[in-house]
């Protein structure tokens, strides 16, 4: 009975499936059923091929052609791999091989084989030769930046009859104005216009402006803006961003701050990215009150702050004495990056710029709640705080703490002491203890952040050093493998060769 079930459902499966019995059914009365379902049966049972229907067979063609391209995968990722050499190996490509390479090729940056691909793949089959093929790889070459092998290709694409569309034209020159050759992207332009009346977009002279930005040459972009404007093609929002990006990289401001006012009149939208440039520009110009105001508006972007933006910054607000700010800053950054070791040094440098020593406690307790460990930069911008507060107690027990806390001094360290020890005051047992470690035969290394040094200056050691350090031959400096102990003796000799210094 088992068998005969199983017999039984298989027929019913069959059945199911076919167009055939289910037609049969359909046009069936329900009286009827039974002896068309026996005669559906018995046609079925007597029959030596099973009926495939078509979605079946198209079914299996595809299974075919995706194992084909799997296939053909797994061979262009092998090492060293040959898409030209395949090609001639399986003799020819259907289209969906053909540009599954093409992709292939792109994804890796292989540009440089695609027209030897595409050569060979069309001429197997004259057919592929048309119009949409051509315009595909001359706009990959050139956005690869392959004029050359996109100028033979589009006069290939013309000597067949083909016109080039504008999207190949915008290829062309933004191609050649990317290179810096203007000359042949006017040329393109020219030809564009008079010969094929086409007319040029605004996709067309964004890019042309784009090229004349990277160039800095700031007089063309306003002689493309005017053309563009004369032709009646009006600048969109891609436009705009793109002049103001442009103009704060060069520093700009009146260019990038009358395109920004333009902007707003249209009630056009600033890119995040955009944001971030007329940032940077006010920032690196130290125009404080421009600066916080873009600043406020790019915290409320996804965009992530640079460190070297960061390090723009906190410059800005300790070279205008705002030091109060580098706190808040601080606190800004940590919740948008978590607090790492850039951030703690902002937030401390705030209450060590301004002398709190309250201040500078509560942070310390902040990053040991955090779990934060000490380093010599944290060490460092303390030291030099209570340096200039001269409060050499609490300067000698910091000092003191060096082993303790497992921190390694270096060149800015000895600097503090050296400059306390100058001054008159005296660290006990910190040399000594330096001493004993073999610290001061060590080469030596700088590893304080440098916006401590920004903020406090390099002081009298520091400064001696450096001059010292340049006055040697260059060979002698390349080569010599310096020690806190040569730099040291090398400042005390100064100091006895010139008292006054």
């Amino acid at each position: 009975m088992n068998s005969i079930a199983v017999s039984f459902t298989l027929i019913q499966t069959t059945l199911s499936n076919s167009l055939f019995c289910k037609t049969l059914v359909l046009k069936t009365p329900p009286f009827k059923t039974p002896t068309r379902n026996f005669l559906c049966f018995s046609s079925l049972s007597s029959s030596p091929k099973p009926y495939i229907k078509p979605q079946e067979k198209d079914s299996t063609k595809q299974i075919t052609q995706t194992q084909k391209l799997k296939d053909l995968v797994n061979k262009l990722n092998q090492e060293e791999s040959n898409p030209l050499q395949i090609l001639k190996d399986e003799g020819d490509w259907c289209k969906d091989q053909f540009w599954t390479v093409i992709r292939f090729l792109k994804e890796t940056s292989q540009y440089n084989q695609i027209l030897q691909v595409f050569e060979l793949w069309k001429n197997i089959e004259k057919t592929r030769i048309d119009e949409v093929s051509y315009e595909k790889i001359i706009v990959l070459l050139g956005e690869a930046g392959l004029m050359e092998e996109a100028v033979t290709l589009l006069q290939e694409m013309k000597g067949h009859g083909f016109d080039a569309s504008l999207r190949v034209y915008n290829c062309m020159i933004h191609g050649f104005a990317r290179r810096g050759d203007f000359e042949n992207a006017l040329a393109y332009l020219k030809e564009m216009v008079e010969e094929r009346n086409l007319k040029p977009g605004v996709e067309t002279y964004n890019g042309l402006l784009q090229a004349y930005g990277n160039c800095r040459m700031y007089d063309e972009m306003g002689k493309c803006m005017k053309r563009m404007e004369s032709e009646g093609c009006v600048p969109d929002i891609v436009t705009y961003n793109l002049l103001i990006v442009e103009f704060a990289k060069g520093g700009l401001l009146k260019r990038m701050e009358r395109a920004y006012r333009t902007m707003q009149s249209k009630r056009l939208d600033l890119k995040a990215s955009t944001l971030f440039a007329m940032l940077e520009a006010y920032t690196d110009l130290g125009m404080v009150e421009e600066m916080e105001k873009i600043y406020r508006r790019a915290l409320n972007t996804r965009i992530s702050f640079s460190e070297s933006l960061i390090r723009k910054i906190a410059g800005v607000y300790i070279k205008s004495f705002m030091f109060s700010r580098l706190d808040d800053f601080g606190i800004d950054m940590a919740s948008r990056y978590g607090k790492k070791d850039l951030v703690w040094c902002l937030r401390l440098l705030s209450p060590a710029c301004l002398h709190s020593k309250k201040g500078m406690d509560s942070v310390v307790q902040e990053m040991e709640t955090a779990k934060f460990p000490w380093n010599i930069t944290t060490m460092n911008m303390m030291a030099l705080a209570y340096l200039k507060m001269k409060d050499m107690r609490q300067l000698d027990i910091l000092l003191s703490q060096v082993q303790t806390m497992d921190v390694k001094p270096d060149i800015v360290t000895v600097g503090v002491l050296c400059d306390a020890t100058a001054t008159g005051f005296r660290v006990s047992g910190v040399l000594e203890l330096w001493k004993r470690m073999g610290f001061l035969n060590k080469k030596v290394e700088m590893n304080t952040d440098p916006l401590v040094l920004t903020a406090f200056g390099k002081g009298y050691f520091l400064s001696s050093c450096e001059l010292m350090y340049t006055s040697v031959e260059p060979e002698e400096r390349e080569t010599r493998v310096w020690t806190y102990h040569d730099f040291i003796d090398m400042v005390s000799k100064r100091k006895i060769m010139d008292p006054s210094s």
